[in-house]
């Protein structure tokens, strides 16, 4: 679990260091769908490139969502009080 949690993270971390265009996010998703053997102006590339974008949203989504309640939860501290009488 560890490991896959590690390699999910991966991409988003090293987006955070750089910032890419859309553009240049299109055509990396392009090479990607010609690397697993779609040919360009296909519905099968269209589809290819429209299952990466989701697939990028979906791991944003659910990154904002694991992330968000352990940045926000409310934080509880205890103080005890001691009180005593004297006689």
């Amino acid at each position: 679990m560890r490991q896959y949690l590690l390699f999910a993270l991966l991409p988003l971390a090293l987006t955070g260091c750089q910032t890419v265009t859309p553009e240049e996010r299109r055509a990396a998703d392009q090479r990607t769908c010609l690397g697993y053997g779609f040919k360009a102006g296909t519905d099968a590339m269209a589809r290819c490139l429209l299952d990466l974008d989701l697939e990028r949203r979906a791991d944003a989504r659910s990154w904002r969502d694991q992330s968000t309640p352990a940045m926000w939860a409310p934080m509880y501290v205890e103080r005890r009080i001691i009180i005593r009488k004297d006689d």
